[in-house]
């Protein structure tokens, strides 16, 4: 989802957290923060117990999302042998809407069989190599969560596991080739992959919906090649390989040809190889000059609903009120590379690298067996993170809760702050 563009009723039902069990969860992790802080009390991760994981990533290895400008001999050929399934990764599922009702239309799809490449692939299809990624990431989580300790069943089970994806069968795929991994193909219960409409989804910053983004963004996106820096590599490397200075190209498209072709071991053009590092620095330099992690709001439209979301299912974990089968041991959101570096950005955790295919963030809860102190802990790409805010790997809840809630943004904010351009707009007459 690289190249595109970066009706609220996208959240699940979560409940509501009073504010005296609020209250009573900050009294409860002050002496966590205080233990976290104090270089002679140190957390002893010995003592902590997993009570819940939530992991947000990337789909698998695909082909590009639009080709670029060049002639069909210079082109690579995208063969249908590409789209093979490895047996390992079969699995079973079915894909309901947020309400288990039937799986919305997925105009996002519709729009990518438009697009045919050189050699017969759709626009934007999960390869074989996409979904060996996946298998193998869902193969580390088992290792982590049910060999590593006995968090997960071994099998599938759906009163341990939530699975919401977007609304794009790259996604549903790849969440599938996760499952077969993590499960190694047994469950003992049917798999089912909660999907929502694309005009409320939240799990990637959604123009359609929000009008002040939209609005902020567009006019970022087309300046973004403007800016010094940018301007003039963009034409070296346009020139370069022979494209017209009219031609639609940013460094976000050379960015998710070059990546596609690189991930399959496709013969790439010599001129996009030279190019590597210097397109994929200024991708990040494009995104982040429409992000402008300065400007609060853009991240909030573009991420606090999810951020919400995932704060609400901590939230739920550590109420004592929450009622039996409300919460589950895991959740997996399979979301998009626009997904995830907004979010690292608010967690303060942004690498500067563009996410790759099959990147997971995720996010680890734990009680002190104890003290029943509660604490947070941040995977990237399988790398231990210390997120802004904390004071080490193991963040007191309250820390982490106060962090998020920067950016976090409720449906009702987020509705409010998403039509705040259409009053301007009718304000001003237009």
């Amino acid at each position: 989802m690289i190249t595109g563009v970066f009706r609220v009723r996208a959240w699940v039902p979560v409940g509501i957290v009073s504010s005296l069990v609020y209250s009573f969860h900050r009294r409860r992790v002050a002496l966590a923060e205080q233990q976290a802080t104090d270089g002679q009390h140190p957390v002893d991760g010995r003592q902590l117990e997993l009570k819940m994981v939530q992991v947000v990533f990337r789909h698998g290895a695909r082909s590009p999302l639009k080709p670029l400008p060049q002639e069909e001999e210079e082109q690579v050929e995208w063969n249908p042998r590409l789209l093979e399934v490895p047996p390992q990764t079969q699995f079973d599922y079915s894909v309901t809407n947020l309400t288990g009702g039937p799986k919305p239309h997925s105009p996002y799809d519709s729009q990518y069989h438009e697009t045919t490449l050189k050699g017969g692939i759709f626009a934007g299809q999960l390869t074989s190599v996409g979904m060996q990624q996946m298998f193998a990431l869902g193969e580390r989580l088992r290792k982590n969560y049910v060999e590593d300790i006995p968090f997960l069943s071994p099998a599938f089970n759906p009163q341990e596991v939530f699975v919401r994806s977007t609304n794009m069968n790259r996604n549903l795929e790849s969440t599938r080739c996760l499952l077969a991994g993590l499960f190694q193909r047994q469950k003992e219960g049917p798999i089912v992959i909660h999907t929502d409409e694309a005009s409320s989804e939240v799990l990637y910053p959604n123009y359609q919906n929000c009008q002040n983004l939209r609005q902020r963004f567009r006019g970022r996106k087309k300046a973004a090649s403007l800016q010094p820096g940018i301007s003039e590599d963009l034409q070296r490397v346009k020139e370069e390989m022979g494209f017209d200075r009219g031609d639609n190209v940013d460094f976000l498209i050379l960015l998710d040809n070059m990546a596609a072709e690189q991930v399959h071991g496709l013969p790439s053009c010599p001129m996009l190889q030279r190019f590597t590092r210097l397109i994929e620095q200024r991708a990040v330099d494009t995104a982040l000059y429409v992000l402008q992690v300065e400007d609060r709001e853009s991240l909030q439209m573009a991420v606090g609903p999810f951020l919400h979301l995932l704060e609400s299912n901590l939230l739920k974990a550590v109420d004592p009120a929450t009622a039996p089968g409300k919460t589950r041991k895991l959740y997996l959101y399979a979301a998009h590379d626009v997904t995830l570096l907004p979010l690292l950005l608010t967690l303060g955790i942004f690498d500067h690298k563009w996410p790759p295919f099959a990147a997971d963030l995720t996010m680890e809860l734990y009680q002190h067996q104890e003290s029943k102190e509660w604490f947070v802990q941040l995977y990237y790409h399988g790398e231990e993170q210390v997120p802004r805010g904390c004071p080490g790997r193991f963040c007191p809840l309250d820390q982490f809760l106060n962090a998020m809630s920067i950016y976090a943004l409720s449906p009702e904010k987020y509705r409010t702050l998403c039509s705040q351009a259409q009053a301007i707009e009718l304000g001003n007459g237009e």
